[in-house]
């Protein structure tokens, strides 16, 4: 269950980091915030209370908000559009936004409320405040008017808000003031100053055009007249008549194109028809589709005869031979027939063939005509071009002219029936309740910011926190076994009502009372803890002799006397013989605590100036046997003294007469004394006070006691503060013992 001591060279290597110092989990930082949890609730604490006081202390501010839409349906109504209409999109309803936020409306605001004498628009604010309250203002005593103006339209725009309303065209227009009031007062006053802004921007710009529009209109009407007359006195001199539809040229040809077209498809058609009779009669007797196709009743009843005529002749054949008579009486037949088809076919060709040639003599007479024609047009192409020319120029004239006098006719309704898109949807109305400052979010992110300030300040705390407070932490850094966790001895040390408890004759010194605190507290926590510390030494004892314990520490007050002196009580009380021998010769408090009128101890036993037996004094309570540090007064080489053989020899013959030797060294930090006793001493036990001493200066040290650190039992984390103990390790808290200590009458 204990593992042995580490090696002197193990120690040497320096501090082991704790496991995962490198990259830390999710498990080790909520140790932390259990830890410091005192301080995150304090920083929250604090900033919520600043969050509190600013929410009690600042003035409330209202915000009122109007809407405002882009109206569709009345750009559709009205169509005239004039110079400065656009089309609605949404580029058009944010280029509204910028015109809502535009210096002429917030002017217009300004003057109608008289906002340059109010003292929420032009008051000097917290800071001119504060400065004329020192005497440091500056600027002259009494403003001038732009300089009113100016610092009213620059809180003016701080408390107004305006934007769009999602992807629509509404737009909302927020005002925030001291007076709720007076919040939707100036809203709706923004979204009426806009469209009456809107209004003169649209009048002034429809009078502008018209006033131009009419110049412009004059000068297109004389133009349009110019051009139109020289049109007709072209003609006129041209002898170009124009029937309405066209030039009489242009008609003629279009005519006769259109004949040239039809006969050239007639004379096509006659062609195919000719050629096709061409290949049936290559044939000789023409099958039934080509018959049916060319619909003479001749030919299909010579052909119904010739089919008849050739299956007789087939079957005949096959019945009375080739050369029978009416076999070949039948061939005959069938070849007379055959030449009638042909001699019909060729009549139907010869009459295909006069068709074709009147076709083609027809088309030869209209492209004779078409010519005559485009000869008689193509001397007048070049009056033709100019006419063309002067009519274009007339039209572009007459077309101007008559897109200016639209323009002109809208401009003047629109002088008197202007309109603006935009209209209001919700009037601002006066606001319930305060939109600044907001109490829930204000809240929320006080919270929030003292528990991130919290974790920040507990994290640095924690890793700044450079002592040893677990036992994980001992094993880790020291490379030893931590032994026990012993409460510090104090004003919350638990009370027994013990009927049995002894009581002390130390004249109420309350280190005597702490040096026997085992005896007087055999149920507490701190005794069960002492108790680990013997079951320790017990089990240690099966591997190698374990009779003469010594107790040290790195620094002085760790509370190494203390606990060597209870662990000698805790040893005698169970019916052990024990010697507890105070080898601290340069402070020897154990000795004035425990035997404070002894006149000889371990100096004159070693010096030989006195016996064991008379040095010796008894507990009569716990029969300990208590040897005390001796006249130490007049020593300089203490050291030399607990190295010398005859320190070895009292020890050898301490081991034989008791159980257990328990010897309070004195600290290796200051002295070198404890650093000579590994020769005869069996284990140490390692006091470290919880909390204070630096891991750093305890490596350091232990480094140049190898022979010490060869034989360390283990560590006892001394004085631990139980309720931060808790926060550490929560097996260690009070509330795994106030259970099995209530029993008992004890309060922890």
């Amino acid at each position: 269950m204990l593992q042995q001591n580490k090696s002197t060279q193990e120690i040497n290597r320096g501090p082991i980091e704790l496991e995962g110092s490198e990259t830390r989990s999710l498990g080790s930082y909520l140790e932390i915030v259990r830890r410091q949890f005192p301080t995150i609730l304090a920083i929250t604490s604090s900033v919520v209370i600043l969050a509190l006081l600013f929410l009690f202390t600042a003035a409330p501010r209202y915000t009122s908000t109007a809407s405002m839409v882009i109206d569709t349906r009345k750009v559709q109504l009205f169509q005239q559009q004039m110079l400065g209409d656009v089309a609605v999109d949404p580029a058009t309803v944010l280029t509204q936004i910028e015109m809502l936020k535009s210096e002429n409306v917030s002017q217009a605001v300004i003057r109608n409320f008289h906002l340059t004498e109010d003292p929420e628009f032009v008051g000097s604010g917290i800071v001119g405040r504060l400065l004329s309250l020192v005497g440091l203002s500056s600027g002259s005593k009494s403003a001038s008017e732009l300089e009113l103006n100016r610092r009213a339209l620059q809180r003016f725009e701080r408390s107004r808000e305006i934007k769009r309303v999602g992807l629509t065209y509404v737009m909302g227009i927020s005002f925030t003031s001291r007076d709720p009031a007076k919040a939707a007062r100036i809203a709706n006053a923004i979204a009426d100053a806009y469209i009456v802004d809107q209004l003169e921007a649209k009048y002034e710009a429809t009078r502008r055009a018209s006033v131009w529009l009419q110049d412009r209109i004059k000068e297109l009407r004389i133009q349009a007249s110019a051009a139109r007359r020289a049109v007709v006195d072209f003609k006129t001199a041209n002898n170009i008549v124009d029937t309405g539809k066209g030039l009489m040229t242009d008609q003629q040809i279009a005519e006769v194109n259109s004949q040239l077209v039809l006969a050239h498809a007639s004379t096509a058609e006659a062609s195919a028809r000719l050629e096709r009779m061409t290949e049936i009669l290559k044939q000789g007797v023409p099958d039934a589709s080509v018959a049916d196709a060319l619909k003479n009743d001749t030919i299909v009843k010579l052909r119904g005869q010739y089919v008849d005529m050739a299956s007789k002749e087939s079957i005949w054949t096959a019945k009375y031979g080739a050369d029978h008579l009416a076999v070949l009486n039948l061939r005959t037949q069938m070849a007379e027939i055959r030449k009638n088809i042909v001699d019909e076919l060729k009549r139907i060709r010869e009459s295909y063939k006069s068709d074709y040639d009147i076709a083609v003599t027809r088309e030869e007479s209209i492209k004779a005509s078409l010519a005559n024609a485009v000869s008689e047009s193509q001397s007048s192409n070049q009056a033709q071009i100019q006419l063309r020319d002067l009519d274009s120029s007339a039209q572009s004239y007459q077309a101007m002219y008559d897109n200016f006098l639209q323009r002109y006719m809208e401009s003047v309704q629109q002088q008197s029936f202007p309109i603006t898109e935009a209209r209001v949807i919700s009037s601002a109305s006066t606001p319930l309740g305060k939109s600044y400052p907001n109490t829930l979010v204000i809240l929320a992110l006080a919270v929030l910011g003292g528990l991130i300030l919290g974790l920040a300040a507990a994290i640095a705390r924690d890793f700044s926190d450079r002592v040893f407070r677990t036992s994980g932490q001992v094993e880790d850094q020291l490379g030893a076994n931590c032994l026990a966790i012993l409460p510090l001895l104090g004003n919350d040390a638990p009370k027994p009502v013990l009927p049995w408890k002894a009581k002390t004759k130390s004249g109420g010194r309350k280190g005597k009372e702490f040096l026997r605190y085992v005896v007087d507290n055999p149920l507490s926590r701190f005794s069960e803890a002492l108790r680990s510390i013997k079951v320790a030494i017990d089990l240690n004892s099966f591997v190698r002799e374990n009779r003469v314990l010594a107790t040290t520490s790195t620094m002085p007050s760790e509370g190494k006397s203390t606990v060597s002196s209870n662990l000698a009580q805790l040893m005698a009380h169970g019916g052990a013989k024990v010697i507890l021998v105070d080898a601290d010769l340069r402070n020897p408090s154990l000795s004035a605590s425990l035997a404070p009128d002894a006149t000889t101890g371990l100096v004159d036993v070693v010096a030989q100036r006195s016996s064991l037996d008379d040095a010796i004094q008894i507990d009569p309570s716990t029969q300990l046997a208590v040897l005390p540090a001796g006249s130490t007064s007049q020593l300089l080489h203490t050291n030399e003294i607990l190295s010398s053989k005859a320190m070895q020899a009292l020890i050898s013959s301490l081991r034989e007469k008791y159980d257990y030797v328990v010897l309070d060294l004195p600290p290796l930090a200051p002295v070198v004394d404890a650093r000579v006793t590994s020769s005869y001493v069996d284990s140490y036990v390692f006091v470290v006070e919880w909390g204070k001493t630096k891991p750093d200066v305890i490596q350091h040290t232990l480094r140049s006691a190898p022979g010490i650190v060869d034989k360390i039992l283990g560590v006892v984390l001394n004085k631990a503060d139980t309720r931060m103990l808790a926060r550490y390790e929560s097996y260690q808290g009070r509330n795994y013992y106030q259970k099995y200590y209530a029993r008992y009458g004890y309060a922890e």
